[in-house]
């Protein structure tokens, strides 16, 4: 939920992201700050949702990572020597949230799962 609603806040103030990213040295701020904020607002939605969860995983992987070297370099660069700072940065959550259902899936209450045990029930039928 939280992912959605950082997402919706970049589309809705999207100048104030174009400008961050372009102090940041973002090539192309403008589209960027549109990509970024679809992908946190509309794959957060499908995450929560548990609706192509592994697909919408990737670009929100990606996206925090960039984040984390953008915005928290300090933190990714000294990960062995203060690992709080890692722990402690904006994109940690949903770095490690995303992570987990790239790997693991969304879980057995997701409508992924939910819409695999009905195909199953009716191939079985």
């Amino acid at each position: 939920m939280q992912l959605f609603k950082i997402g919706r806040a970049k589309l809705e103030h999207i100048d104030t992201v174009i400008g961050y990213f372009t102090k940041l040295g973002v090539p192309y701020p403008d589209i960027n700050a549109w990509i970024v904020g679809a992908t946190e607002c509309f794959g957060g939605i499908l995450i929560m949702a548990g609706l192509a969860s592994r697909l919408a995983a990737i670009p929100v992987t990606i996206a925090m990572a960039v984040a984390y070297w953008l915005g928290d370099n300090d933190a990714v660069l000294n990960i062995w020597g203060h690992p709080d700072k890692f722990v402690k940065a904006a994109p940690f959550p949903f770095f490690l949230a995303a992570l987990i259902i790239l790997c693991f899936g969304p879980g057995w209450f997701s409508l992924d799962a939910i819409i695999g045990r009905l195909f199953r029930r009716k191939r079985e039928e």
